[in-house]
């Protein structure tokens, strides 16, 4: 159902503005590498402009999720090393001498309580 929804109220609308962005601006555009020489044909790349905003848009988002991802180093590194200390914690519990397994003091089923006599 969340998918469905998405897809319809998200993804459509995003689809819609996309196609309508790379129809309008079909024209070519030159690119050029060389700032002191704009003619110089093999520095020189000419496509449809949309093809350019396409790439700046997916540059932007691979650039934007490194630095994300850079950024969150530390808490990925301390959600690792509590991984491990909870993992060792549960080995050191496991090869302890269990208790006897009944209900704990004061909880809810606790030792019986004896009859009442009449």
């Amino acid at each position: 159902m969340f998918n469905r929804f998405m897809l319809i109220v998200v993804f459509v609308p995003l689809a819609i503005i996309l196609i309508a962005l790379a129809v309008a601006n079909r024209d070519l555009v030159a690119f050029t590498l060389d700032p002191f020489n704009p003619g110089n044909p093999k520095l020189t790349l000419t496509l449809p402009l949309f093809i350019f905003l396409f790439l700046a848009l997916a540059i932007g988002m691979i650039v934007g999720s490194l630095a994300t991802w850079v950024k969150q180093g530390r808490y990925r590194k301390l959600a690792r090393q509590r991984g491990v200390e909870a993992e060792n914690l549960r080995q050191a519990v496991s090869r302890t001498p269990s208790a006897p397994q009944g209900p704990a003091p004061g909880s809810a089923q606790g030792p019986a309580l004896p009859k009442p006599t009449t």
